[in-house]
Order: C-alpha cells, then structure tokens, then sequence
C-alpha cells in the first residue's frame, strides 16, 4: 500500500511539472482520496478543450466495433436545476480534428465518402431543451448538424460532479463542473452511406464528457 502511495505521490509531482500545475496538486496526493466535487452545477459556463471528450464507436465489418475521437471542441453550457427548460448547449467540433490512431483511416474520414471536411468543416450541436430524468440524469434534446443535414437528436446525460478547484492554474482551475452525455445516430440519416450494410454499421455510439469553466457572474 504505501508502494502504490508513493507511485501516486511521484506521478504527481511529473504531471504538476509538465503542465504547469503547481506542486500542492501532489501534496493533495497525500491528503485525500479521489472524489466527485458535489457543489452545485448551475452557471454558465465555457467548454474546456483540453478535458473535453467526444468518442464515437462503429461497428467495422461485422467482427468488432472499433472508436476514434475529435481531438478539438469549443461551446458553452448553460445548467439551471430550478429552470432546467432553459439550459442551453451549443458545440462546435471541426471534422478535420478526427483521430482515429491511423493517418490513413483519418485521411479516408476527412474525404468525400465520409465526413468530406472541405464541404462541412463543422459538426455542430445546439440545444432545444432539458428534461431531468431523475436524480443527476437527464435527457438533452437538440439539432445535430453532421455532413450537411440537420436532425433532433435526445442525448441522456449525466451529471458528474462541480465544484471550485482553486489549486489549478488558468485556464484550468476555477469553479469547474462535468458531464457525460450519450446518444445513438443511424449515420445514413446524414448521407453518409459508404460501406454499408456490410463493411461499417449504420449505427454510431457517441459518447461525449464535457468538462467547463463557470464564467464570472
């Protein structure tokens, strides 16, 4: 146990220096376990690039799904517990931001039987409206723009936690909070139709965690 301790402590130290992350990021190492911040989530706030995820899953020639990401994300969200209703979201993803670990396969994506990046240079999701579910969950009706073609789509998102994080530098400390939202799109209702039905399914898993700085009141 105090092996692993000492691991964690190290491990630290190397990531606080790396990033610019002050030293008392380590000592916390020592004086906490990890744990969801449970401050409350409400504000506005501004979509951190560098903690944001969007993931995607497909299917590729009916033996195994492989995934692959964006790696750049920009947008803003607005969370209101007593005004759910009117809860914003808007994101923007460049499509030419695709990794899927293989330059080649990227370069396929980017291109004309895909995304075909040089017509749509965007992705872009904008919220219509929010419906708590139950207890820290809910589901996030909007517009999906994909490939030219706009449809309502219903994403089921999860609260994760908030909180102020005062021992992080900017752009990355601050009042922060979190969320993991999912949906399932039939990419053909896009126009993206190559390989079906057989070389790469039609359905698409998404899977975005979205982390976001509150803006100043």
């Amino acid at each position: 146990m105090n092996q692993l301790k000492t691991v964690v402590t190290i491990a630290a130290v190397v990531l606080g220096a790396s990033a610019g992350i002050p030293s008392a990021l380590a000592a916390r190492a020592n004086s906490s376990s990890y744990h969801w911040l449970n401050g409350s989530p409400n504000g506005t706030y501004k979509i951190d690039p560098d903690h944001t995820e969007v993931l995607f899953t497909i299917g590729h020639v009916g033996v195994v799904p492989f995934s692959g990401r964006f790696d750049a994300i920009s947008g803003s969200y607005t969370f209101n517990n007593k005004a759910p209703r009117a809860d914003r979201v808007h994101i923007t993803i460049p499509v030419s931001s695709i990794n899927t670990d293989f330059s080649l396969r990227d370069k396929d994506l980017r291109g004309p039987m895909f995304f075909h990046a040089a017509r749509y240079p965007y992705i872009t999701f904008v919220s219509t409206r929010y419906q708590p579910t139950g207890f820290k969950i809910g589901q996030l009706f909007g517009r999906l723009t994909l490939h030219g073609v706009t449809h309502q789509v219903v994403f089921h998102v999860r609260q994760k936690g908030a909180g102020s994080v005062s021992y992080l530098p900017k752009p990355w400390g601050g009042y922060l909070s979190g969320f993991v939202a999912t949906t399932t799109i039939k990419r053909s209702d896009y126009g993206m139709k190559a390989y079906l039905p057989e070389g790469l399914s039609n359905t698409v898993h998404i899977r975005v965690l979205v982390e976001g700085v509150r803006e100043s009141k």
